[in-house]
């Protein structure tokens, strides 16, 4: 399986940007592909995932900024990211897997930054 992210870069505080995530290859073993991310000097977290039936889960702190969606026939999972702030700035992965395992596979990161 690959995940390929896209979308990204940078933006003022307020702003809005769009990630993207396409999965190819074995990719019936994906039911669950969401987001993590990784601030300078900070943990990877999870941010946002979504399972193949549509539901969703959310870390607290993008709550009612962020969406998450899916697009099962394009293999697809977007990331809409609204009322960006400095706090939002890291590494963006998108990662992908079985309900039992939900991050066993890792696209490339990429960076969301958010300047003040």
């Amino acid at each position: 399986v690959q995940l390929q992210a896209s979308g990204g870069g940078s933006v003022q505080a307020g702003g809005s940007l769009r990630l993207s995530c396409t999965a190819s290859g074995s990719i019936f073993s994906i039911s669950v592909m969401g987001w993590h991310r990784q601030g300078p000097g900070k943990q990877r977290r999870l941010v946002a995932d979504i399972t193949t039936d549509g539901s969703t889960n959310y870390a607290e702190s993008v709550k009612g900024r962020f969406t998450i969606s899916r697009d099962n026939a394009k293999n697809t999972v977007h990331l809409q990211m609204n009322s960006l702030n400095a706090e939002d700035t890291a590494v963006y992965y998108c990662h992908g897997g079985p309900k039992f395992r939900p991050n066993h596979y890792w696209g490339q990161g990429t960076q969301v930054t958010v300047s003040s």
